[in-house]
């Protein structure tokens, strides 16, 4: 029997139909596509069409349009550059022939070079904390008209600083987040890259609501991921604890603006995002 996480990687690892042409799926939902997972797969054909010895650093994007998770997504890849030492691709995800997403990836044959990282911040490990499966499957059954109960057990969030979303109060703009895949991955590291950018879209935008009496949940609030960029520093394990630090140093017209780092365990710094976002607050006028 296929595992939660056996799902989301059939759904993440796109079909090739042409050499730079490939088509997605989504799991059902019941609005839009999660921005990660188009994120994602976008990425993932990439991948498949430079050689191996090459791996994606840098991947810069925008959310053009909400997905619909009942329709397919054409991939389209276009080969803009290959050079000695990088590659670069653009993607453009479509849906009834109009853009979604878009993206520029470009990948580098692997060098040596000078190195240092920012410190991992001192915060608790991922044993003994709460999952986030855990606290929404509580919210949903104590307030089944304000939460849903969560769909899928692929990834595992454990939250240092749990927000109380019943009654959000405004704090400093920094959170941190235990994240794993749930199961077995394999050794392939474009798996391991493309899950990652699946997982580095979950919570980035709520950073810059921490300042606000508001989560993305709160009435009146519109939210929505507008452009997200990664880094990818060094090779990654996504079926092992990462820790997600995430703060906002900047909000205002309507956008939010959020950083964040992805430390192994041992304390090594493998990726770094950005976001900026769109909050809006809806009036009655």
């Amino acid at each position: 029997m296929s595992t939660d996480l056996d799902k989301l990687i059939n759904y993440l690892e796109v079909e090739q139909i042409d050499k730079y042409l490939f088509i997605g799926n989504s799991p059902s939902r019941p609005r839009r596509i999660f921005g990660g997972q188009v994120l994602a797969q976008a990425l993932n054909a990439a991948i498949n069409t430079v050689e191996p010895d090459r791996t994606a650093h840098s991947l810069h994007g925008y959310f053009l349009r909400g997905g619909d998770p009942s329709k397919q997504i054409v991939f389209e890849v276009d080969p803009i550059r290959d050079g000695r030492s990088f590659t670069t691709r653009r993607v453009v995800a479509k849906q009834d022939g109009r853009a979604i997403f878009n993206t520029s990836i470009s990948f580098q044959l692997f060098e040596e070079g000078l190195s240092h990282q920012a410190q991992m911040p001192d915060v608790p490990g991922p044993e003994g904390l709460e999952t986030d499966h855990e606290y929404w499957q509580m919210l949903a059954e104590k307030h089944p008209d304000k939460f849903e109960p969560p769909r899928m057990m692929a990834i595992e969030r454990r939250v240092v600083e749990r927000r109380d979303y019943l009654n959000p109060q405004p704090t400093d703009p920094v959170q941190h987040m235990w994240f794993r895949a749930l199961g077995e991955v394999g050794d392939n590291p474009a798996r391991h890259q493309t899950l990652l950018a699946y997982m580095s879209d979950f919570a980035l935008l709520s950073a810059a609501l921490l300042p606000h009496p508001y989560t993305g949940q709160s009435e009146g609030v519109q939210v929505a991921s507008l452009d997200h960029a990664i880094w990818f520093h060094k090779p990654v394990k996504a079926n092992e604890y990462l820790l997600y630090t995430m703060d906002s140093p900047y909000s205002g017209g309507s956008r939010g603006f959020s950083r964040g780092s992805f430390y192994s365990q041992a304390g090594e710094l493998v990726a770094s995002t950005t976001q900026e976002s769109l909050i809006r607050l809806r009036t009655n006028n």
